[in-house]
């Protein structure tokens, strides 16, 4: 999943950033609230971490924009401003969830991964197609009830398809919610990925679950002629 950060701390905004890195999100960074704006009206990101008090635009009036022009990512606010009216206004106008500084990272992990699910309307913490099986929180994955091995990479495409499932999933939406900005679009690393998930998640099993729409892009689930 991709997910925008919009923090002026630089150290924080590194912390932040890294962590959520090293536990498989593709991770944009943006220093200010003008540049969250642009970041966040020109990509489509899954969740966006915004600290309200931004210089050049503060952060409610980014959430404000993004929500009045339909942006669907879930945000979740991270800030000092800690008061009940603080809340209540970040809240009601179109933030998902909302943590206070200072915090625990595994608490804003937590928090990210519900917000996430709920965008694509799952509830449990498990995402389930077919006899595939996915620990969001815990980050496993079982074929058939036997565990299977990913890289950080491999399990964020997973995911990602899986939140999909059943839907056609295009390259470009691949890129858009997997890859961060570090990464080249022009290689071939979105086929080159969908080949080591076919090999781990179906080589050994006579349904597969991973398929080719020829010239549209990728689908997750029963297949069905």
């Amino acid at each position: 999943m991709r997910v925008l950060v919009v923090e002026d701390y630089a150290p924080l905004a590194r912390s932040v950033s890294q962590g959520l890195r090293e536990e498989g999100y593709a991770v944009d960074l943006a220093g200010d609230g003008e540049e969250g704006l642009l970041f966040a009206e020109s990509n489509n990101y899954d969740a966006i971490v915004l600290d309200l008090m931004l210089p050049k635009v503060d952060g409610l009036t980014v959430l404000k924009r993004l929500r009045d022009k339909g942006n669907p990512a879930a945000i979740l606010i991270l800030t000092a401003r800690d008061g009940v009216s603080d809340r209540v206004s970040g809240l009601d106008a179109g933030a998902d969830d909302y943590v206070s500084k200072p915090f625990a990272f595994e608490e804003l992990l937590a928090r990210l991964r519900a917000i996430i699910r709920r965008r694509y309307n799952h509830q449990d913490r498990t995402l389930r197609v077919a006899d595939l099986e996915i620990d969001t929180v815990g980050r496993t994955v079982k074929r058939a009830a036997r565990s299977v091995s990913l890289s950080a990479r491999e399990y964020a495409l997973l995911e990602y398809l899986v939140a999909r499932s059943e839907q056609i999933v295009t390259r470009a939406e691949i890129w858009e919610h997997v890859y961060d900005f570090s990464a080249d679009p022009s290689s071939n690393v979105v086929d080159v990925y969908i080949g080591y998930l076919r090999k781990k998640i179906d080589l050994d099993h006579p349904v597969k679950l991973i398929h080719t729409r020829r010239g549209q892009g990728y689908m997750l689930g029963v297949d069905t002629p």
